[in-house]
């Protein structure tokens, strides 16, 4: 009688992990990661002038829809969609704040560039809103679709928070083919055309505040230390 009530208490456990096999033999594709490499360094080594100041990068911002790590596309009718079964390596923002940092580092334009982790100081602050990062298949989902990286910045002083630039960046390419590794591609090229014109306009913004600095302080009569006799 034990031994039946045993083998009566073990069937419902051994059909739970019969289930469960059956689950664990899925047919569905694994789902792929997609990573993009900051732009190149630029030749010539370092530059002519002595490096700016030092510069921070806040974690950037994102327009709604595009926080997430999937890989976004826009459709006709203003309709937003992703790519099934593949992503970026970490929600956008954070993957394209270390792009940004390796770009702005790789140009030799800072004495030092942080991001927004960083326990260092700095002297100015960077914020990137990003406006569009997508695949754009408007024309029709069976052409290659146009890439589009839209970056708003603000640069400003730590002291003060005091915004002193902004402008607006951005880059585009066009996919070798309707598939998502030649759209990956397409992503890392419209995201090497942002990041270089963001590197060229933070250094015209710095150094355009620290040749004002400069001549106000050059103007600015120092204080006297001599004292009116009595």
């Amino acid at each position: 009688m034990k031994l039946l009530r045993c083998l009566l208490l073990l069937l419902p456990f051994t059909a739970v992990v019969g289930g469960c096999g059956g689950l664990l033999r899925s047919t569905a594709a694994p789902e792929q990661t997609y990573y993009l490499r900051a732009p190149a360094a630029p030749a010539g080594g370092a530059p002519a002038s002595a490096p700016l100041s030092s510069l921070r990068i806040a974690r950037p911002l994102a327009d709604p829809g595009l926080e997430t790590s999937h890989i976004m596309l826009l459709e006709s009718d203003h309709r937003m969609s992703f790519y099934s079964g593949s992503r970026w390596p970490a929600p956008l923002p954070q993957m394209l704040g270390s792009l940004a940092v390796q770009t702005l580092r790789a140009s030799g334009q800072f004495a030092s560039v942080e991001d927004s982790a960083s326990a260092f100081p700095s002297d100015y602050l960077l914020q990137i809103t990003v406006r569009r990062f997508d695949a754009d298949y408007a024309a029709g989902a069976s052409s290659a679709p146009a890439v589009l990286v839209v970056l708003d910045c603000n640069i400003g002083r730590r002291d003060g928070r005091e915004v002193i630039g902004s402008f607006v960046v951005q880059g585009s390419a066009t996919a070798a083919a309707n598939r998502l590794g030649e759209v990956v591609g397409a992503f890392e090229q419209a995201t090497d055309a942002a990041l270089t014109a963001l590197t060229a306009q933070a250094v015209t913004v710095v150094q355009t505040d620290t040749a004002r600095g400069a001549a106000q302080k050059a103007t600015t009569p120092a204080p006297s230390s001599s004292r009116q006799s009595q």
